[in-house]
């Protein structure tokens, strides 16, 4: 895991007071406001209106006329209307709630959600004519079908009328469909560009109703739903839309809903925006990702409690086969990298394996991405030689952009800057991960590559109180452009380490200025940090409350722990005695027992190390491995001592290590026998220093 470089907004105090005081902000609340730029009365209020107001004319959408006139011209008529939608959650979730309406209306409507493994994304010339001869004669498309001109043409032919309602950027012209509505489209005067796909179908269903509350009384919770799982930004419209829903999600009266609710343990809990996100998205993504989206779709349109809790159950089921796709993937990915990538050079990951699950791909990107701080590329290979990968990338590096680079090594590829997918024959793929190497070789530094924690502001432990915490819920529902706040406090004293769950995280008691608070830290264990008990660190966190057996109190969930200047000041001083010593300075006998190890020492440092090492590899941050082998050890390991013991084993045959991007990587050798560093000169040389 790369250190993370952080970023501190710094809002000016004097508008933090003025906000404060004159919108009657907690000073948590202001302080995130100001630093987010939002620094009056004014623009505060209008940034966090959740009223119904918000919502726009649907009207305004280009062609939204035009979609309605068609649509209630089919209703009169009794045709046959087929919903044609996602696999995703945007996808399902959009098809549901226009396959109800319409339904609610009287029409015989049905849906069509393409198979992810099978048919791919979007609409093909085969669904076209299998609907046309199932009688359909209106189709209506949700969050997809904007790039869809030859497939529409051929709908267009058979005799269907189509109506398109999608979110994605349009091509320079558009599909001939009898409506196009689309809130990016270029001649588009409504006023907010960010809906997601059952965002528009919603716009489409109060166009139709006439009566805005109306369908959002009734539709708010799949709206909120699929515009949070799509990652939609958080502001304007969506901000009504999202706090409505989660609102009514509670009381649910959609009964496929309130059933996965159940499943997933989150009835009665307070729901937000990270429930739908991390809980509720992923079970209904699974489906579509292992073939089978017609079990979500169904589980939002029944009106069977026992069929819906089949579903939910099925969902969760389908989720759990996702996930075992996805750590064995993931974990065959890792021993490759091990052994194959190299974090000094290696600017972008690009690995092809057989058996690989074409719909769990993407997230194990994802995991990857996070974890090596660089873009990632997967293909699944399937018997017959064909390719189809996945790709994640971090900001400054335009994925989309480096694959258009390769087009010609490709059958098909899209997508955008930061996430895109591909096909691509086998006997390709050597020559285009040696192009896509070439390409971010010369598109993005080393520099770029190291991922950044943005932090809304520093505070003072006097401010984290109980109300103040309280105060931040004004800023919810949190999302795209309007993330949960982080805060930093610097130079905290570490007094306790706690691994919890099998030591996959720990709780931490982090002391400043008399107080103490409650830490977690998820995701890595006591032996994974980069300080030891008594280490003075800064500390990156979310703000939360805990409840424990009727008790109260702050917790600091951490995003991010980095040791404090002072630790590194320190460490500098004990490194110019290792420097001095390194150039043939002169040292006080003082100055060489700092640096000199027994032979206890320099043990435990080699079984820290052999311990640690995968595959024969072990990167840590600078600072810490010195501290991690002292606290394991109870040994008095400096870092200054830990190099020489490294220079002794270097020195011996036993490793190599070199520092990059603030990260130490160690080169275990292949030895014979047992270990002999009688002969070290780097040894001989300190003892005869240190007297």
């Amino acid at each position: 895991m790369k250190t993370k470089r952080w970023v501190i907004a710094a809002p000016d105090r004097a508008r933090v007071g003025a906000l404060s005081r004159e919108g009657e902000y907690a000073p948590l609340t202001a302080a995130v406001l100001a630093a987010r730029g939002i620094d009056t009365p004014q623009a505060a209020a209008a940034y966090l209106s959740r009223d119904r107001s918000g919502l726009c004319d649907p009207l305004l959408l280009t062609d939204m006329d035009k979609a309605v006139a068609v649509i209630r011209s089919a209703l009169e008529r009794g045709e046959h209307i087929v919903v044609y939608g996602d696999y995703d959650v945007d996808g399902v979730t959009a098809t549901c709630i226009l396959v109800d309406y319409l339904r609610s209306r009287g029409a015989v409507c049905e849906y069509y959600i393409p198979n992810r493994l099978r048919e791919g994304y979007g609409l093909s010339r085969e669904a076209m004519e299998r609907l046309y001869e199932q009688g359909t004669r209106l189709l209506i498309t949700v969050d997809s079908g904007i790039t869809a001109d030859a497939e529409i043409a051929v709908a267009r032919e058979l005799g269907m009328r189509v109506v398109i309602t999608d979110h994605h950027e349009c091509h320079d012209t558009l599909p001939e469909a009898d409506a196009v509505v689309d809130c990016k489209r270029s001649d588009c005067r409504y006023p907010f560009d960010s809906l997601a796909g059952v965002g528009v179908a919603f716009k489409l269903i109060c166009a139709l109703e006439g009566d805005a509350d109306a369908a959002l009384d009734r539709y708010a919770d799949l709206v909120a739903l699929g515009t949070v799982a799509d990652v939609m930004p958080i502001v304007g419209e969506n901000r009504v839309i999202v706090a409505e829903g989660l609102k009514k999600m509670a009381e649910t009266s959609n009964v496929g809903l309130e059933m996965l609710l159940r499943e997933a343990g989150m009835k009665h809990k307070r729901l937000t925006s990270s429930t739908i996100s991390f809980v509720l998205a992923p079970r209904i993504n699974a489906a579509g990702r292992m073939g089978h989206a017609e079990l979500a779709a169904e589980l939002f349109l029944t009106h069977d409690p026992v069929r819906a809790q089949t579903l939910a159950a099925r969902l969760c089921e389908q989720n759990k086969l996702r996930q075992n796709e996805e750590n064995e993937i993931l974990t065959q990915a890792l021993t490759r990298l091990r052994k194959e990538y190299n974090p000094l050079e290696d600017k972008i990951i690009v690995l092809a394996g057989k058996g690989w699950h074409h719909g769990v791909i993407g997230i194990v990107c994802s995991r990857l991405c996070d974890r090596y701080g660089c873009p990632v590329v997967l293909i699944a290979l399937d018997e017959d030689g064909t390719g189809k990968g996945s790709g994640r990338s971090v900001g400054g590096f335009n994925l989309f952009e480096a694959l258009s680079s390769c087009s010609d090594l490709l059958e098909r590829y899209g997508g955008h800057e930061l996430a895109a997918g591909l096909t691509v024959s086998a006997d390709k793929i050597d020559e285009l991960r040696a192009r896509l190497r070439d390409y971010a070789e010369a598109h993005i530094s080393m520099a770029e590559l190291v991922p950044q924690q943005h932090i809304d502001c520093m505070v003072r432990p006097e401010w984290l109180t109980i109300p103040n915490i309280e105060a931040l819920s004004v800023l919810e529902p949190y999302g795209m452009r309007n993330p949960e706040p982080v805060f930093c406090i610097k130079n905290m004293t570490v007094e306790d380490i706690t691994p919890i769950s099998s030591d996959r995280h720990v709780r931490l008691t982090l002391m400043r200025d008399g107080m103490r608070f409650s830490a977690v830290l998820f995701g890595t264990g006591a032996g994974g940090l980069g300080f030891v008990e008594g280490n003075t660190v800064d500390a990156a966190f979310h703000l939360e409350i805990n409840e424990f057996r009727g008790r109260r109190s702050v917790q600091l969930t951490l995003c991010d722990v980095q040791l404090s200047e002072c630790e590194h000041m320190a460490d500098q001083k004990l490194l110019n005695v290792y420097n001095t010593y390194m150039a043939d300075g002169p040292l006080t006998a003082r100055e060489a027992r700092l640096l000199l190890p027994d032979r206890k020492d320099l043990v435990a440092v080699w079984r820290h190390i052999v311990c640690r090492a995968e595959d024969g590899r072990l990167s840590v941050p600078d600072g810490a491995l010195s501290r991690r082998v002292a606290w394991e050890s109870r040994r008095d390991i400096n870092i200054g001592k830990l190099f020489v013991c490294l220079d002794v084993f270097s020195e011996s045959g036993l490793i190599s290590y070199h520092f990059k991007e603030g990260m130490l990587n160690i080169l275990l050798k292949p030895y014979k026998g047992k270990a002999d560093i009688s002969g070290s000169v780097v040894l001989a040389t300190l003892q005869s220093m240190a007297g």
